[in-house]
């Protein structure tokens, strides 16, 4: 059912003031005020705002039943005097003095709402807009202070907004486990984890044929488990993803990511290795004086061919090996799925896009700013919960993958090879 809105222009705004200009001599103090700096605006919108909410609400209930007549109790619907009440306003609460309305003969059921009220409680979006603001990067010991601390405004503890966020982020995250896949189609998937103090969260995000990324599912728990890993892979298929249709896995080199790939997706799935993972971890077992060398001759390499790419980086072992063993090791894992883009035959602005999980890496930095303020994290729910909620405020903003426009050719490699291994199968 598509929601009526009723669109204010700029005339309605002028006309509104003009209308204040020549009736508004009970506004002449707030202007003194206003001008001798004792008042703030936002006190003058609050004041004026709250008097013109309530003007709205007797106008609401005239419409139900007239005039108010001092002596006169006559007609199906009469007054019955006013009550504190309460309206939301966006990011925060408002106490206004609301109208009651009861039916002639009282009894239960007797009561009757003005439409106007009843509408300003039914719009509440206190609790996206604390999720937002808390997204932020505002804690909840101090979003009190961003509130509009306006007179007579309710006030909002920080158990009240932690309440309102969990309640929000727990409503995203379960959107999130629940997003259907079935029309999806993907064409990339990029796995990738990040750490919250002391717990992973396992992120896979998907590319289909037009460049755009689709934040797939989330999981608490690290790369180094498969359990997990198969879960969350799982999960996606469960959710509608064909694990039939062959597509590129972008991942961080984990051989457990790798096995929990297989067990979902077969072991003919193209798995492209993260060069940048593969970079950073040799580095860490080299002394800085070599770092940028043996840097430079990995990069060369993998703009080679495969043949030539990787008996270049195993010469390179081969010279680190006597002193650097670990290094050497770490150079030599996984050299074949360094190279899987290399023989898919890609553009280069596409092989760039595809020869790293940077393009996940992203969406964790914006994650990491908006929980930045988060000292406390007492479990792995509440880190699921702050996990997809980032995740899908950073899901707003993404764009395109670079080299977008040759995805046709991935889609056509991939289904060509998805063809001769069916016929092989056969």
């Amino acid at each position: 059912m598509k929601k009526s809105y009723q669109v204010i222009s700029r005339q309605d705004r002028r006309a509104l003031a003009q209308w204040l200009t020549k009736h508004g001599q009970g506004l002449l103090p707030l202007v003194e005020l206003v001008e001798g700096a004792e008042i703030a605006l936002e006190e003058l919108i609050d004041v004026t705002g709250r008097a013109t909410i309530e003007a709205v609400l007797e106008l609401s209930a005239m419409q139900v039943a007239g005039a108010p007549q001092r002596g006169r109790r006559d007609g199906e619907v009469i007054w019955h005097g006013r009550q504190p009440g309460q309206v939301r306003l966006s990011d925060r609460k408002l106490k206004v003095e609301r109208i009651r309305l009861r039916r002639r003969g009282g009894g239960i059921g007797a009561e009757v709402p003005v439409p106007a009220y009843e509408a300003l409680q039914a719009h509440d979006r206190t609790g996206a807009r604390m999720l937002e603001i808390l997204l932020s990067g505002v804690s909840t010991r101090n979003y009190a202070k961003v509130l509009p601390e306006m007179a007579e405004s309710v006030g909002i503890s920080r158990s009240a907004v932690s309440r309102e966020f969990i309640a929000a982020s727990a409503d995203q995250l379960q959107a999130l486990c629940e997003r259907r896949l079935e029309g999806l189609e993907i064409l990339i998937i990029y796995i990738d984890g990040i750490r919250f103090a002391g717990h992973h969260v396992m992120v896979a995000l998907g590319v289909d044929p037009t460049g755009k990324k689709h934040l797939l599912g989330v999981r608490e728990g690290a790369t180094e488990n498969a359990t997990v890993v198969t879960e969350l892979l799982a999960e996606l298929v469960a959710r509608g993803l064909d694990p039939k249709q062959r597509r590129l896995f972008v991942i961080d080199g984990s051989k457990a990511l790798r096995a929990a790939i297989e067990r979902v997706f077969g072991g003919r799935v193209p798995v492209q290795r993260c060069r940048t993972h593969k970079l950073r971890n040799v580095r860490e077992h080299l002394p800085r004086h070599l770092q940028a060398q043996v840097t430079s001759a990995m990069r060369a390499a993998f703009r080679l061919p495969p043949p030539e790419g990787i008996a270049k980086l195993k010469q390179q072992a081969s010279w680190l090996e006597r002193e650097y063993p670990d290094a050497a090791g770490s150079l030599r894992e996984g050299l074949e799925e360094l190279f899987t883009i290399n023989r898919l035959g890609l553009s280069p602005s596409l092989c760039r896009a595809l020869g790293s999980t940077n393009i996940i890496e992203n969406p964790n930095s914006s994650a990491r700013r908006k929980t930045q303020r988060v000292t406390r994290w007492r479990d792995g729910e509440m880190v699921k919960r702050w996990a997809a909620a980032a995740f899908l405020a950073a899901e707003q903003s993404f764009r395109r993958i670079l080299g977008y426009r040759d995805l046709w050719m991935l889609k056509a490699i991939l289904n060509e090879n998805q063809v001769a291994n069916d016929e092989k199968a056969a």
